[in-house]
């Protein structure tokens, strides 16, 4: 039996998500006998690799970097998942959208609450770029399953991750696997 290419990937988002898949405790254990982590925010990989078999992507994309990385990392995944709520419809992360666009976002967070000579940093590398729109996953690439829940809660991570390893759909039915909050 192959070992899947399992790879989880964090973009605007609070990290619960990820936290919600540390909780699957001592079943990360058989998780591990039948995939390798290949990418994470758990670990000091900076690349995305090619050829990911399953991808749990958390958040949603509300700047340029999120936007280049969701595109390279559709591109080399076999199987996109949009991981919690943000992902799936934007939730929290987009709650800037009524302000129509990223200068009201950026005035109010570096200037008006400043301590000390408040200004927007211009220097590239230091503060990505943002969106003028935070936007879900799959209104910039295909995604393949969708796990709502803010965060999913540990057994709809395992449910999903089971029928992965066993080379199987997922069929997220029923009130506990599709419930959004």
């Amino acid at each position: 039996m192959t070992r899947l290419k399992l790879a989880t990937v964090w973009l605007g988002g609070c990290s619960g998500c990820h936290m919600s898949f540390l909780d699957l405790d001592e079943w990360l254990i058989e998780l591990a006998a039948g995939a390798d982590l290949v990418y994470s925010p758990f670990m000091d990989t900076k690349e995305y690799p090619e050829g990911v078999d399953v991808v749990l992507v958390e958040g949603a994309i509300a700047n340029e970097d999120h936007l280049q990385t969701i595109k390279t990392v559709r591109e080399r995944s076999q199987l996109l998942i949009s991981f919690g709520d943000c992902a799936v419809t934007g939730n929290v992360t987009a709650l800037r959208n009524p302000l129509g666009s990223a200068e009201p976002v950026l005035q109010r967070c570096y200037i008006e609450t400043a301590d000390v000579r408040g200004q927007i940093p211009q220097e590239p590398g230091i503060v990505p770029p943002l969106l003028n729109r935070v936007t879900p996953v799959h209104t910039v690439v295909p995604v393949d399953i969708y796990l709502p829940g803010c965060p999913p809660p540990a057994a709809r991570i395992r449910a999903v991750l089971e029928s992965l390893l066993r080379g199987e759909k997922p069929q997220l039915e029923g009130r506990e696997f599709i419930k959004f909050g």
